[in-house]
């Protein structure tokens, strides 16, 4: 049998034990994602959630964050602008190579985790796959 996979619903990164309040000012407060209620039943575990488009950022807590190069992908319009806007306010970002119809780069939080954003040129199609 094969999954009848319908869409993302939510994608998670993860901030160490105690710094729920920078991430706030990170996730919700630079990047101005909306934060939205988590569950009840998760309240205990800490983080928070974001709308990111039609899905949602989970934003975890563990006790050590170790940097991984697994990462989400976010489409953006603008990309040349939220780099900008991104690196005056002290975000470190990174070059990736250009795909076929794809222009992107990655930034990382005040935690290592590694976010890329990208942004599909005149040449790009609606379906575009990324590997990273």
């Amino acid at each position: 049998m094969k999954l009848n996979i319908k869409r993302l619903d939510h994608v998670q990164v993860c901030v160490p034990r105690g710094a729920e309040a920078r991430a706030r000012e990170f996730y919700g407060g630079l990047l101005g994602l909306e934060e939205i209620e988590k569950p009840e039943v998760l309240r205990k575990n800490g983080g928070m959630w974001y709308n990111v488009a039609d899905i949602q950022l989970h934003v975890g807590v563990e006790e050590t964050v170790a940097p991984s190069k697994r990462h989400p992908a976010f489409e953006v319009e603008g990309l040349a602008g939220v780099r900008a806007y991104l690196e005056q306010n002290g975000v470190r970002t990174k070059d990736e190579p250009s795909l076929p119809g794809v222009e992107r780069f990655s930034f990382f939080d005040p935690f290592g985790n590694r976010i890329e954003l990208m942004e599909k040129t005149r040449a790009g199609s609606s379906k575009t796959k990324a590997n990273g």
